[in-house]
């Protein structure tokens, strides 16, 4: 049994091998439409959603299996009894755990105690669903990923962990640029230099926006983390140098935008690039169902 915490559970092959697992499930969805019969899967929400809660949901009934939804109105995961026992519980009904929680510790705690895969759909460290998907997107834009240069602007948070170790993982060149402290997490960063350092691929952190000149995808994310009471317009004055915009995708060269959404336009993205004939925002939207579905098929088909 493998869960799926940081994303680095699965080696590259595997990572591989699920890239050729949506192609064919995008290509023959009637192959994969009673996959998962007789699955139950519940979902955890700790946190608000859109894109995890529909992508899971959707795609767990495509394969023919169960998903059930639980938020807050049950309690905070671990005050009205304990993560442990949530696991413990859970784990004697269902074929799988998808939690999005506040805190990475939540995950690690339930993986212990779980005897079916728990997966990570966000955390305050992680974001690997996310990844796979972004990572699909790129594979179907330039046919390839080793050797991209992959530039992250905004805030250091999950999403730019994630990418970061996948590309660490896949000979991705990848750039993190940001204001003065607002850096990825020193760990997650030291951890995907010695990743790259044995597949070919560069890890960069920078505070100059310059340093984006030759990428071939630029990624946004929103200048504010969900459950930071930070508003935007306050935001706006740091991290206003850093919006992806026309001038700036002209100047990089980058032939991709993403944005893991919900995107804030005329913030860290405008209107003119996200819904411009760059974006792949609604690409990486769309693969999220298919590479959890692809995930789940991993983890507790018979694939």
């Amino acid at each position: 049994m493998k869960h799926f915490i940081t994303g680095l559970e699965l080696t590259k092959n595997e990572v591989r091998n699920i890239f050729d697992l949506i192609e064919d499930i995008k290509t023959n969805p009637i192959l994969y439409s009673q996959s998962l019969k007789g699955k139950s899967i519940v979902t955890l929400y700790e946190k608000e959603s859109l894109r995890t809660r529909l992508s899971f949901d959707i795609g767990i009934n495509k394969l023919g299996g169960h998903a059930v939804y639980l938020d807050n109105q049950n309690g905070v995961i671990g005050k009205r009894e304990s993560v442990k026992d949530f696991a413990l519980n859970i784990s004697t009904w269902a074929d799988c755990i998808v939690a999005r929680v506040n805190q990475n510790d939540t995950l690690v705690t339930l993986s212990e105690h779980s005897s079916v895969p728990v997966i990570n759909s966000l955390c305050n460290l992680y974001h690997p669903c996310q990844a796979l998907a972004d990572f699909m997107t790129l594979k179907e834009t330039f046919g390839r990923l080793d050797g991209l240069k992959l530039t992250y602007l905004g805030e250091g948070n999950n999403v730019s962990h994630s990418l970061m170790l996948l590309s660490a993982m896949f000979g991705v060149n990848f750039y993190a640029i940001t204001p003065k402290n607002k850096e990825p997490n020193k760990t997650v960063f030291e951890k995907s230099k010695d990743l790259a350092s044995k597949h070919n691929s560069s890890i960069q952190l920078s505070n100059d926006i310059l340093d984006s000149k030759d990428s071939d995808v630029l990624y946004s994310d929103s200048w504010v983390s969900m459950g930071d009471n930070t508003t935007l317009e306050d935001a706006k004055t740091l991290y206003q140098s850093y919006q992806v915009n026309q001038k700036l995708v002209n100047f990089s060269k980058a032939s991709a935008v993403l944005h893991c959404q919900p995107a804030h336009r005329g913030y860290e993205i405008t209107s003119e690039v996200i819904d411009g004939n760059k974006s792949k925002v609604l690409q990486q939207a769309k693969n999220r169902l298919y590479a959890q579905n692809a995930l789940l098929l991993k983890l507790i088909g018979k694939i």
